[in-house]
């Protein structure tokens, strides 16, 4: 009756090398070689295979239980402690409190071997990938503008690291404005936008992902109208600030990104260019470029722009709001102020004054829309600062080269220090 052998390769070519053994087509030592196996090895096979057959070459250990095998029963246990206690964690946290708290010496593998069979977690090789429906472009150029910053070594070390900004049309793909900066803050956005609005005029709406600059996203923030600085000046141009869930929902600016670190990173290179000064002057001249092989056109050529009336200059500012108290006094950045009047104070006392702050730092205070004249008075010690995790980095950096300049530092020869040490030494008192 004929049997059937399950083999592994390895053993089927040892089949194959021990019948040209026994028929005398192999020397021992040529087998040996073929096999990666020592003279030994062999004769002690070929001993079992003229015995027994080609079955003397499988594995002894195949169908019995493995020599590190949990014992029995522990399996069951492990298993029945994490669906009652620990059902929602995960392998790695549920392996620790097994051995901490239940004294059970089993490995990390095993527990998540368990896990996954049991369908109590899910591998991360074979976690199902979200498919994200596609979206059709929009059909009018200046309909939906896609912005988006990009960190990166845009200068390959030669320079700063610094990040790209730039806006994206949905219906053309075409790079609308960009502008480097050092980091992704509210003043990088404002000079963005008001390249874009001075070139292209006021799209209907923008699309943007949830960065602080945009989007206030402090459930507890019960204060203000719930619009950040850049909001605020997005709504009074009269445009639609639209938020994204996930980068995969603006694809396009985000591909867009992979594309310019790519060919804008080469370009700076050819063109020997190291700071975000010569940079900016580049990029119109790149975006011209880039548009004229990579801009589709749109369905509707009607340009869904609207043009600009507005004083670019009174909204892309930071704009505050305080209350005069009655010596006329206000805060703002931890610098109290007093307003410089001639007439009656009594008229201002508990006033509500607009502080508008511009990118220099300077602000200007605003009464029904009038300017008043006000006096800084001193300033308070900063006990903190709330910054995002984007600019966290650059700040560290900042702090860490003012440091150094100042450990560095050394006097001039003409500093008061120098010219009384060399009068206390030359002038005959020493």
């Amino acid at each position: 009756m004929e049997r059937i052998i399950p083999m592994s390769t390895e053993e089927i070519k040892r089949t194959g090398v021990f019948s040209k053994l026994k028929a005398k087509i192999l020397t021992q030592q040529q087998a040996a070689e073929d096999l990666g196996l020592t003279a030994r090895q062999i004769r002690r096979l070929f001993k079992e295979y003229k015995k027994h057959g080609a079955i003397a070459l499988v594995s002894k250990k195949r169908g019995r239980p493995g020599n590190h095998q949990l014992p029995s029963g522990v399996k069951e246990l492990v298993l029945a402690i994490i669906q009652r206690k620990y059902p929602d964690f995960g392998p790695t946290l549920a392996h620790e409190k097994i051995v901490e708290m239940h004294n059970i010496k089993i490995s990390v593998g095993s527990v998540r071997g368990l896990m996954i069979k049991n369908n109590l977690w899910v591998d991360k090789k074979i976690k199902r990938r979200r498919i994200y429906q596609l979206r059709e472009r929009r059909s009018r150029e200046g309909e939906l503008v896609q912005t988006d910053g990009s960190p990166h070594d845009w200068f390959e070390g030669r320079g700063p690291k610094c990040t790209l900004l730039h806006g994206v049309d949905d219906a053309t793909g075409k790079i609308k404005a960009a502008i480097f900066a050092p980091t992704e803050t509210i003043w990088g956005y404002f000079d963005l936008m008001r390249i874009y609005l001075k070139i292209h005029g006021k799209p209907i709406a923008l699309y943007n992902d949830k960065h602080a600059v945009f989007k206030v996203n402090r459930s507890e923030a019960l204060s203000g109208d719930g619009l950040t600085q850049f909001g605020r000046a997005i709504q009074e141009l009269g445009i639609k600030m639209v938020f994204a869930n996930s980068p995969q929902a603006k694809g396009r600016i985000e591909r867009s990104n992979r594309t310019l670190q790519d060919r804008l990173v080469k370009e700076l290179r050819l063109n020997k260019i190291s700071t975000i000064e010569e940079a900016n002057a580049y990029l119109p001249t790149f975006i011209e470029e880039y548009n004229r092989r990579f801009a589709v056109v749109p369905k509707d050529p009607t340009n869904a722009h609207k043009p600009l009336g507005e004083n670019l200059d009174l909204i892309f500012t930071i704009r505050e709001f305080r209350h005069l108290s009655k010596n006329l006094t206000f805060q703002y950045n931890n610098v109290l102020y007093q307003i410089q009047t001639e007439r009656e104070t009594y008229a201002l006392r508990k006033a509500k004054v607009s502080i508008r702050e511009k990118k220099d730092g300077t602000i200007e205070v605003l009464y029904k829309n009038k300017p008043l004249a006000f006096k800084a008075y001193y300033s308070q010690q900063k006990q903190g600062e709330v910054i995002d995790s984007k600019n966290l980095n650059d700040l560290i950096d900042n702090l860490q080269k003012r440091q150094q300049q100042q450990q560095s530092y050394k006097p001039p020869n003409n500093h008061p220090w120098k010219r009384g040490a060399r009068k206390w030494i030359f002038g005959g008192v020493a």
